[in-house]
């Protein structure tokens, strides 16, 4: 493993590990359980599943992995879907597609039931949230009626979205635009671990636009969005540290992290205070820290064969 990812790795992963009561929203830490520990838990259930296909799973997930699945058989813990109307069909569906193996499934067959077919269906959904939509139904072995991604391609977020070049300093994409395309190649391309289907120039054009929001990324110190961008430079088949613009982000990560391993806000500007009670504190560091770990995890190991 490359030493600046080693040391982010190995830093975000331990903090990490020493949080783990505030993934878990029904802990004795006296916290009501909301749909936003709901949400955590589930990015925590993410980087289980994407670490547990390593070549190497980290140790430091033991705990992580430990926690999923008892909460994956707590029948409270779906439950805080519904608290959200607006996104409890879309936390149902990563719900089941990220269950752990080996459990008993019974609750997860439940939820997965409570599915309208119309949210399964591309009606009235952006190419974006029908790749979201097809990724993980498919992982969760659900029947949907969403379009193949090769139908999809010319229309997502990595091919259709262009660079807005009317400022020297302006952000080339819209904080939601950068976060669609970031989300778009995980889904294509599993998290690193099949190809997204681009190729000539559309893979050309992908590229580029993220080199250029990476690049907006370390002037900026935006630290979430450039661990994604890093992620998706390697989904979209480069050496992240083999590129002037991935070096310079993972560089940037590096500066931003915390002797006890966190990044402490979605960038600079967002970054907890000093005075951020430990609560306060993991509500701005916890998502930057675990997209910075899933980021240095893959880009560090063997690409699949």
């Amino acid at each position: 493993m490359a030493e600046p990812l080693e040391r982010l790795a190995a830093g975000a992963l331990g903090w990490l590990a020493g949080n783990l009561d505030h993934f878990d929203p029904f802990s004795a830490s006296g916290r009501p359980a909301t749909h936003g520990t709901a949400k955590a838990a589930l990015e925590l259930a993410l980087l289980c599943h994407c670490a547990a296909r390593l070549d190497e799973p980290p140790d430091t997930l033991v705990g992580a992995t430990a926690l999923v699945r008892k909460l994956w058989q707590d029948p409270d813990f779906p439950r805080l879907f519904d608290d959200v109307p607006r996104h409890g069909s879309t936390y149902g569906l990563i719900y089941a597609a990220l269950a752990p193996d080996g459990i008993d499934s019974a609750q997860v067959r439940a939820r997965l039931a409570l599915l309208e077919p119309e949210f399964l269906s591309p009606r009235g959904k952006s190419p974006y949230q029908r790749i979201e939509i097809r990724h993980y139904a498919d992982k969760a072995g659900v029947r949907h009626t969403v379009e193949p991604y090769a139908e999809l391609l010319a229309h997502s977020p990595l091919v259709a979205y262009r660079a807005d070049e009317s400022a020297e300093d302006w952000a080339p994409l819209s904080m939601p635009q950068a976060y669609a395309l970031t989300h778009t190649a995980f889904y294509l391309g599993d998290f690193g671990r099949t190809s997204p289907g681009l190729g000539g120039g559309a893979l050309v054009h992908a590229r580029d636009l993220v080199g250029r929001l990476l690049r907006h990324c370390v002037e900026h110190e935006l630290w979430d969005l450039a661990a994604e961008l890093v992620l998706t430079q390697f989904v979209l088949g480069s050496e992240p540290l083999d590129t002037p613009q991935g070096a310079a982000a993972v560089e940037c990560l590096v500066r931003a992290q915390r002797p006890d391993g966190a990044l402490p806000g979605r960038s600079a500007a967002l970054a907890a205070q000093p005075s951020a009670s430990p609560g306060e504190f993991f509500a701005k560091a916890y998502h930057t820290t675990l997209v910075t770990a899933l980021a240095a995890l893959i880009v560090a190991s063997p690409r699949p064969s």
